[in-house]
């Protein structure tokens, strides 16, 4: 906009997950580490974050070995061979949001005719709701 002197910045959380985006891309790409570091994250989340997120990973690791755990905007998530993020957790308190979410990003394969979903929020986490992740991993990796 011509005149305005008014500067366009990034608020600090979103300085925060780039500057955490960087550190992981300088990363070691050893299987262990990117695993140690996602361990490491979910432990500095609050308990409640803590306990969706150990879960998540859980479901992740029995369903889908082949991924690769690591951190993605210093959240747990994981990626395909080709290093694309498949799924993730992000927590409720990475944004200062409602709830917790698990999501799929464009990897997955979740594709049902024109519109599907990709997000889902987690407030807590059920053996029913444990199931429904365990088939969308599935789908999402086959």
């Amino acid at each position: 906009m011509a005149g305005t002197t008014k500067k366009e910045t990034f608020s600090p959380a979103e300085k925060k997950a780039m500057k955490e985006r960087a550190a992981e891309l300088r990363a070691s790409q050893k299987k262990e580490k990117l695993e140690e570091a996602v361990l490491e994250k979910i432990a500095e989340m609050p308990e409640d974050e803590q306990k969706l997120a150990r879960k998540v990973h859980e479901i992740v690791r029995e369903v889908a070995p082949d991924l690769t755990a690591k951190t993605w905007y210093g959240m747990p998530a994981y990626a395909d061979e080709g290093g694309r993020i498949v799924v993730f957790f992000q927590g409720a308190s990475k944004f200062e949001a409602r709830y917790s979410t698990i999501g799929f990003d464009e990897a997955a394969h979740l594709d049902e005719g024109s519109m599907w979903p990709v997000s889902w929020a987690l407030t807590t986490l059920t053996d029913a709701d444990a199931e429904k992740i365990r088939d969308l991993v599935r789908r999402a990796v086959a």
